[in-house]
């Protein structure tokens, strides 16, 4: 059955939260991309490791407090990072076996899920499929015999994410700067990365985008690592 509302990890419930990776059935090359992110994540500069942590202190206390957490990335576009930062939330989390948190995505203004985005995904072994609308309805799954999530350009604002009680993650400078304030957000977080756009139509494109997405991942694990050992303090 299709996640129609958001990146839900709901899917604990079909998966279990028994041993990591390899109980989650992510497609082979998903599964093989993943132990290299978790391997890497020493490379993390350590100013945005202290944003890492901070959020991961928000979504701790969260579940403690409501058993759930909702995650809102948020760029201009809802075109790129903040997608990319959607997915990477829900797996790192269903990875790590942490029940309740809920990623979600959107911009300032609604465009399309970008195509070299999708890609890039793609090429970290995400399944994906793409509709043929302007803005189309990608939809999106870690292994071919689980939920597909239904995933499109959008505004923050709009009524597929969660209206307040929300962490807002500001993945982009633009965001950023025009938000300040993100209506509805218990919590807001700057954590921009660069914009692969740039190297749209480039030789270096593809490699690029690769360089975005595997960033994004490391990162979302790293912040998803420290909710997964804090919790496991508490079971001491």
């Amino acid at each position: 059955m299709e996640l129609f509302l958001s990146l839900s990890l709901f899917l604990i419930c079909v998966f279990g939260t028994g041993k990591e990776a390899t109980a989650q059935k992510f497609s082979k090359n998903l599964d093989h991309y993943i132990k290299t992110i978790v391997n890497g994540t020493d490379q993390i500069p350590a100013k945005r490791k202290v944003v890492l942590e901070q959020i991961s202190a928000y979504v701790y206390q969260a579940l403690k407090a409501d058993k759930k957490a909702n995650l809102l990335a948020i760029c201009t576009h809802n075109s790129r990072r903040s997608q990319i930062t959607q997915t990477w939330i829900a797996t790192a989390a269903l990875y790590y076996g942490i029940e309740g948190v809920q990623a979600f995505s959107g911009g300032t203004e609604a465009t399309a899920f970008n195509k070299n985005a999708i890609a890039g995904l793609e090429r970290a072994g995400f399944l994906v499929q793409k509709g043929p609308e302007t803005n189309p309805q990608v939809h999106v799954s870690v292994g071919a015999q689980q939920p597909k999530w239904r995933m499109f350009s959008k505004k923050f604002t709009h009524e597929i994410n969660p209206p307040s009680g929300f962490a807002g993650i500001m993945v982009c400078s633009d965001a950023d700067k025009a938000c300040p304030l993100v209506p509805g957000a218990a919590a807001r977080f700057s954590l921009p990365f660069k914009d692969p756009r740039h190297f749209d139509n480039t030789s270096v494109q593809d490699a690029k985008y690769d360089e975005t997405v595997k960033q994004i991942a490391q990162e979302m694990f790293l912040m998803m690592k420290y909710v997964r050992d804090k919790m496991a303090l508490d079971k001491k």
